[in-house]
């Protein structure tokens, strides 16, 4: 018959193992907890890389909406030079991808001396209200003369704004594909204009691109919301403050099907009646 010391020390090794067990389980759900975490990060981040891949980015190569935030940006110099005189030579080339929303316009006219100085001013007449849109050649001067010169052929009159974004850190509205399928632009492509400093406050006219280099179009997505992105695409000019009230009229209707702030296209069609230079 056991002793009571006996007793007390098998009782004191079976307390020990149940303490030994839990402490293992503790152990594991800690370690279960942490890689869930990790995983709930992960879906985060991915997420985060998806919305902004979403707005200014295509689902496929062809996508002139606008590009993935880890795409390494082209800057002006890969495009373009600098004459004596302070012009600038820009070089459209053809865009060969076999797209087949892409429309012939030719090209801007005499790009190897364009302008780097003065604005250009355009009218966006819509249906649900007027922007007047400032283009700025200094900072910008190939786009400005790429857009001048889309709105000098009718490209963008009669085509629908696509795209709306009412998240927090991206309020746009996205245009300038006459097909409306989000892969339309002219029939050539040119580098982006930007610097590291480059930055997308509310009240920006800025020009999408796909994930690749040296994509950048006809589409342009216009800024109701200081918007969060990297410096990849070429801001060309600013809105006027009526232009923003259409915008944020707009923004208000909502993205269809859904509640609450998304990403698609706006409940409240918006169609660019006409585009002119005043």
């Amino acid at each position: 018959m056991p002793t009571n010391k006996q007793r007390r020390e098998a009782a004191q090794r079976h307390l020990q193992r149940q303490l030994e067990r839990r402490a293992e389980l503790a152990k594991k759900r800690r370690r279960n907890l942490g890689i869930l975490l990790t995983a709930l990060a992960v879906v985060v981040v991915v997420g985060a890389a998806l919305l902004i891949t979403g707005v200014l980015g295509g689902d496929d190569e062809n996508d002139n909406q606008a590009a993935d935030p880890t795409t390494p940006s082209a800057t002006s110099s890969a495009a373009r030079t600098t004459n004596p005189d302070g012009t600038v030579t820009c070089e459209y080339l053809p865009d060969e991808s076999g797209n087949p929303n892409l429309e012939d316009v030719g090209t801007p006219p005499a790009p190897e001396s364009t302008p780097t100085q003065g604005t250009a001013t355009l009218l966006m007449a819509t249906d649900q209200g007027d922007l007047t849109l400032t283009l700025d050649r200094a900072t910008a001067p190939c786009a400005a003369a790429s857009f001048v010169h889309l709105t000098e052929q009718g490209f963008y009159d009669n085509s629908p704004c696509h795209r709306l974004v009412t998240q927090e850190s991206f309020g746009l509205l996205q245009c300038g594909d006459p097909t409306g399928s989000g892969s339309g632009g002219p029939s050539y492509k040119y580098a982006e204009e930007v610097t590291p400093e480059t930055t997308y406050p509310r009240g920006t006219i800025a020009m999408a691109k796909t994930a690749a280099p040296s994509s950048t179009g006809s589409q342009f997505f216009l800024c109701f919301t200081d918007v969060t992105l990297p410096p990849q695409y070429t801001v060309v000019g600013t809105i006027d403050e009526a232009g923003l009230g259409v915008l944020e009229k707009v923004a208000e209707g909502g993205v269809q099907g859904v509640e609450g702030p998304g990403d698609g296209a706006p409940n409240t069609p918006v169609t660019i009646t006409d585009m002119s230079v005043v």
